[in-house]
């Protein structure tokens, strides 16, 4: 072989070999550019999956503020309304039903808060919840005709308008809690199931919007 085929086939390897390697580093960035996409779009997933759970817990809170908002009033403008039956002398059945339903739905709506609503709320709640039961229970004792000493329409009364109070301020703490977590805040509720609005503060239901 001579001098000048060497250099053609030398030359000629050369290319072929460079022809591979071009191709070879072309394939490896394209599989390096394929993989950060593929991790880019994975994390992006797990970020949008992340997200997803976030408003989930975020709405199921506010439905449960919701619910236990509502309850409570309810629950409260019942005892309202049991109160002024008993001081008019017109207690009938019908009202000691509404009042038991709507001490039913908040026990149960309250059972069900227990397991979904951060501390600070439930610790509320928890109170609102005692003081109601403890107000419904002056109220039957005062409805069957044997109070114990000190329970009187008067101290229904002033239990009631406590209670209204408590029931602002386990609103803001919900509202609070609401906007911290970036959910609109729609926790007021609905109107209470009550007809008479006695409390102090002088609104339909009892309970005004802050």
């Amino acid at each position: 072989m001579d001098t000048g085929t060497a250099a053609a086939l030398g030359a000629a390897f050369v290319g072929v070999l460079g022809t591979l390697l071009s191709a070879l580093l072309t394939q490896r960035a394209a599989d390096r550019s394929k993989q950060r996409e593929l991790e880019h779009a994975d994390r992006r997933h797990r970020e949008e999956l992340r997200a997803q759970e976030l408003r989930a817990g975020r709405e199921t809170r506010r439905i449960d503020y919701v619910a236990l908002n509502m309850t409570s009033r309810q629950y409260l403008a019942a005892l309202t309304d049991h109160k002024h039956a008993l001081l008019y002398g017109d207690a009938t059945q019908d009202i000691r039903q509404q009042l038991d339903e709507a001490r039913g739905a908040h026990r149960d709506c309250y059972a069900e808060a227990q397991l979904q609503v951060p501390e600070p709320v439930l610790d509320l709640a928890g109170e609102i919840n005692h003081a109601l039961n403890a107000t419904y229970g002056m109220l039957l004792r005062l409805d069957r005709g044997a109070p114990r000493q000190g329970e009187s329409l008067d101290a229904v009364q002033e239990a009631i308008d406590e209670l209204w109070s408590r029931l602002r301020v386990m609103r803001r703490q919900m509202r609070a809690d609401l906007r911290a977590s970036g959910s609109p805040d729609r926790s007021s509720g609905g109107s209470s199931g009550g007809s008479s609005g006695g409390s102090s503060d002088g609104s339909s239901d009892g309970s005004p919007d802050d």
